[in-house]
């Protein structure tokens, strides 16, 4: 494996390999119908959560550790156009009960870590709005959210450009043991994950990304696993909407060379 800090990933989480696939879907009405495939980024239910909807993003919400299990949406070429500002006013989840908030917080050493990042969400007044709830927040290591998961954020936009649209699935990996901060005793994980997938020239691709919430001098490349991987260390089901087949080749292997990257991070 040519990417040295996944074998440091695999030893502590307990990864199974890296991977990530393309296949091909052979005719123009398969293609038209697989642009037809609702809630593609949505993860298949868990026993407990509660699925909120919001304009530009559903997330699950994990009441037991104050933040989302996953935020998922699905992020297109036209999104990516900066026509509001962002706003940083962070504020409670009026759909959710008891989340964290401001007091959490403070003074905490930790970053507001958005998972559905303001910058995906600049594209209207209502979706950056709602990227500020605290329902879309987890405790981050400001080297880490400001460093290498901002990049990564960055390369995912341009693949939205390059490929039209990129499903997203973003949260934190959350267990039982975790440090907690503030009174409502938000838990601050110790891995963040991306699941992506694109559809383009006939192709389904699949990666997922594992990065450990501290500041980083890697490329963005040195954390890519396979969808099988972030499933094994979450326990969520990502893309099942897809047909099994499908599903299961785009999530166990690699194919980096059908994603473009920026330089920086290859």
């Amino acid at each position: 494996m040519i990417f040295s800090n996944i074998y440091k990933i695999t030893t502590i989480v307990f990864l199974i390999f890296s991977g990530c696939s393309s296949i091909k879907v052979g005719h123009k009405q398969e293609e038209r119908d697989s642009k037809k495939i609702a809630n593609i980024e949505i993860p298949a239910p868990l026993t407990e959560e509660e699925i909120v909807h919001h304009t530009a993003y559903t997330l699950s919400y994990n009441k037991v550790y104050k933040q989302a299990n996953w935020v998922a949406y699905i992020l297109t070429a036209n999104e990516t156009k900066s026509l509001v500002k962002r706003s940083n006013k962070f504020t409670t989840d009026p759909q959710i009960k008891n989340t964290a908030s401001d007091i959490d917080y403070k003074k905490s050493g930790y970053d507001r870590g958005h998972l559905a990042p303001a910058g995906d969400m600049e594209w209207t007044d209502i979706a950056m709005k709602e990227s500020f709830y605290y329902s879309n927040m987890s405790p981050q290591v400001p080297a880490f959210n400001r460093g290498i998961w901002e990049e990564l954020e960055e390369q995912v936009r341009v693949w939205a450009v390059e490929y039209d649209s990129v499903y997203v699935v973003t949260g934190p990996v959350l267990s039982n043991g975790l440090k907690t901060i503030g009174p409502n005793k938000v838990v601050v994980p110790n891995y963040f994950y991306k699941a992506l997938l694109i559809y383009s020239n006939n192709n389904f691709n699949a990666i997922g990304v594992i990065i450990p919430n501290k500041g980083s001098k890697e490329n963005i490349q040195s954390f890519i696993v396979s969808i099988d991987s972030v499933e094994a260390v979450t326990h969520l089901d990502f893309f099942s909407a897809l047909p099994n087949d499908i599903e299961n080749k785009i999530e166990a292997t690699i194919n980096l060379s059908s994603w473009n990257w920026n330089q920086e991070n290859k």
